[in-house]
């Protein structure tokens, strides 16, 4: 526990700067980063045309992101459908087919990086670096200028003191925020952890695949290489998830010695607590963010708590062995049951998705844990999108509140009214008309299955793979024999919907909030900031989940708990 203690810690300190530096640098107001990254910043304004100093509205910046997905996901599908005719290619790798294509490039648009391939042996360097890597910078940074815009919404846009009451208001330059995200955060801050991950011994290399001889047996063995430190670095940062080679991060090259499991894990919640810390000082809320760190820590804990526990029980299959201990089984003996269970919490809690152990693997509990926390996904959350997600619910608890208290109600002096509520009740029931259907058609026609193991557990790895794609988390139940048309296919319907709905339906609440009146606030306003607040928060997330969610827990993870428990 000492180790699990230290990552956390230590993560809530290295984020906690980041947070005010980035809050300083997403401002109104001149950064001392300025220096060095403004002209660069202006260079590429100047290579791509933009005006920075336009303020846009919430619908011309949600115009922005949708056109600027669309353009990079037509780039990055050609890509992978041609890439056997461009360069960087030494070991002859192949297209991919059309649907894993199509799957593929949405899912590392949509910041999920779900992966149906095995990227050293379909993917060459040049679709590596140019597509993936690109968009995993890209991506995450889309979605914090779109939390940015929500922030800014609430307040009452950038033009608040002079705007009148209705009137659209400025949230801000969409071209900007993913600039200075790209090159005043996630660019320094990958560099860093990718000469850390090099130290440690992490590939970082052009070169094709090597050849050896082993020492026992002296056998050819032919070991897949290249720029892996660079990628690594960033699908950690960026909530990314997408791996160099097709076991992710429990593969050695990636992942090879403690230290290095360390600084993966930091680097999955890293920038979303940040974010976290960023929000309260944009919005000016010293209290508002206490409360946020409360009630995602409150959850976190929770499930890293579960999650240690469920895998530190014995594995069911060695019930009638004398040698029992811990589940050790899809995990690595040099990292251990604790520090896997830590990982598959928190990039479950995150909309990261990475492993360094396979989550088909897990004892039932730890899948659950894994499970809800996609479900929820707003402890910590993705890059931007997870606190966008924790703002949704804090919109919907300020409105139960206020039902409660027979007031109308309002956050941070705005009301929310009938318009809001519509909206907010579409993204309530968004991912149980999603994940729940889609798992009821798959699951009704054998043929497309693909499961590799029978009963709940079969129904596990169906359910798990489609939370995991609305969740734009990525992680999977491995066995599940998921490159084929209809996995492609479906699943790239779940990523498109649970990534742009999610984020376009509370940019255009912010866009309504903005423009209208600011009430003063009193005795009788609602207190966001206070204990009872977050406890009604925290239900309110636990409510909507469950039990929207509980009948398809107990067809898996439950049911089987329920039936190794019987053995």
């Amino acid at each position: 526990m000492l180790e699990i203690t230290l990552i956390v810690v230590a993560s809530l300190m290295l984020a906690w700067p980041l947070g005010i530096y980035m809050a300083g640098i997403f401002s109104a107001q001149p950064h001392a980063s300025d220096r060095i990254f403004l002209p660069i910043e202006k260079t590429l304004y100047r290579l791509l045309g933009i005006n920075a100093a336009r303020g846009m509205t919430w619908k011309t910046y949600g115009s922005a992101f949708l056109l600027s997905n669309f353009l990079l996901f037509i780039a990055a599908f050609l890509l992978f459908l041609f890439q056997h005719r461009l360069p960087l290619n030494p070991d002859g790798i192949g297209p991919l087919s059309w649907d894993l294509a199509l799957h593929t490039a949405v899912s590392f648009i949509t910041n999920t990086n779900q992966q149906h391939y095995s990227g050293q042996a379909q993917l060459s360097y040049f679709s590596q670096s140019v597509a993936i890597v690109t968009l995993q910078f890209v991506t995450p940074s889309m979605g914090l200028a779109i939390c940015l815009a929500v922030l800014r919404g609430l307040l009452g846009g950038n033009n608040k003191d002079t705007a009148a009451e209705g009137e659209e208001r400025d949230l801000g330059n969409y071209y900007v925020d993913v600039t200075r995200a790209v090159v005043r955060v996630l660019i320094p801050a990958a560099a860093i952890l990718a000469l850390l991950l090099t130290w440690q011994g992490v590939p970082s290399s052009y070169e094709g695949t090597a050849t050896i001889r082993t020492i026992e047996y002296s056998i050819e063995q032919t070991i897949p290489r290249g720029p892996v430190a660079a990628m690594v670095a960033i699908k950690q940062l960026g909530t990314n998830g997408g791996g160099w080679y097709g076991p992710n991060s429990t593969n050695p090259l990636e992942n090879p010695t403690p230290l290095s499991n360390a600084l993966e894990t930091m680097a999955i919640v890293l920038i979303p607590m940040a974010v976290v810390f960023m929000a309260g000082y944009l919005l000016r809320s010293r209290r508002f963010t206490l409360m946020s760190l409360a009630a995602m820590g409150m959850l976190s804990i929770a499930c890293i708590s579960a999650g240690v526990y469920s895998e530190r029980q014995p594995n069911a299959a060695f019930s009638e062995l004398s040698a029992i201990d811990v589940n050790m089984e899809g995990k690595e003996v040099r990292f251990g049951a604790d520090a896997s269970a830590l990982w598959a919490t928190l990039t479950t809690q995150t909309s990261n998705g990475s492993v360094n152990a396979m989550h088909d693997s897990l004892n039932p509990i730890a899948g659950l844990v894994t499970r809800a926390g996609m479900l929820i996904n707003a402890i910590w959350g993705g890059i931007g999108c997870g606190f966008v997600n924790f703002m949704v619910y804090i919109w919907i608890a300020v409105f139960l509140a206020g039902l409660m208290i027979g007031r109308t109600p309002e956050i941070f002096g705005r009301k929310l009214e009938t318009p809001e509520i519509r909206l907010l009740g579409v993204l309530i029931v968004l991912p149980s008309l999603c994940i729940l259907g889609l798992t009821a058609i798959t699951l009704a026609i054998p043929s497309i299955t693909g499961t590799s193991n029978p009963g709940f557990h079969g129904i596990s790895q169906v359910i798990y793979e489609y939370v995991s794609a609305f969740a734009n988390n990525g992680s999977g139940f491995e066995g599940l024999g998921d490159n084929t048309p209809w996995w492609n296919l479906s699943t790239s319907l779940c990523l498109a919907l649970g990534r742009y709905l999610p984020l376009f339906i509370p940019l255009m609440i912010a866009g309504y909030l903005a423009r209208k009146r600011v009430a003063p606030e009193s005795s009788a306003s609602l207190n966001i900031g206070s204990t009872t607040f977050c406890l009604t928060l925290v239900t309110v997330i636990l409510l909507l989940n469950f039990l929207s969610f509980l009948p398809s827990m107990v067809l898996g993870p439950i049911g089987e708990a329920l039936q190794l428990a019987q053995h």
